[in-house]
């Protein structure tokens, strides 16, 4: 059983994103919230993330709607370092400083702010080993960011039960082939 997922995947830069409203950013919410709701029929209590733009802040606007539905379903943001929103254009960090406001939990897990890689290693690590299950948007075909997350991930898994929850590129083209048949 699935109470805990913790949920990730490419930034905005990564997908070529750069306008929060660009029409690809909701079938990556759509799919984000599919995953969630199937796991919500089986206990799903808490969604957590670590607050980087994209995947991670859109499943917290997934889980914001979700909570009209599931009042239970909690949020957590645990950041890798402190302040990690601070280079950030105003816009970014106006949407970061909204998650926050509205999430059920807030911490750091290095309790400073950034001083190397080795941040994100251990947020990778703590985020694995502290949930029962991970949804990844991520395709091994376009590497990026999540490539890491999923190679902890897969060896975590080699030795504990873990959900491991891909969406990928193909994934994201059959919801959108499925909304628009849907249409017709």
């Amino acid at each position: 059983m699935v109470k805990v997922v913790a949920v990730s995947g490419y930034k905005p830069f990564e997908l070529g994103l750069f306008q929060h409203n660009h029409p690809a950013v909701g079938f990556i919410k759509l799919a984000i919230r599919k995953e969630l709701e199937a796991l919500l029929d089986n206990g799903l209590e808490w969604v957590i993330i670590s607050g980087q733009l994209g995947t991670e802040l859109w499943a917290a606007e997934v889980v914001f709607d979700l909570q009209t539905e599931f009042p239970s379903l909690q949020l957590g943001v645990i950041t890798p370092f402190l302040d990690q929103e601070e280079s950030w254009n105003e816009q970014n960090k106006e949407l970061y400083e909204s998650v926050i406001v509205q999430a059920d939990y807030v911490d750091s897990i290095t309790k400073k702010k950034y001083e190397g890689p080795w941040q994100f290693r251990l947020k990778n690590q703590f985020f694995v080993e502290k949930s029962d299950g991970l949804i990844l948007f991520y395709d091994q075909e376009k590497e990026g960011g999540p490539k890491y997350l999923y190679e902890t991930a897969q060896k975590y898994k080699e030795k504990h039960s873990y959900d491991l929850r891909l969406i990928g590129f193909y994934d994201m083209q059959i919801l959108v082939e499925d909304l628009q048949q849907d249409q017709y």
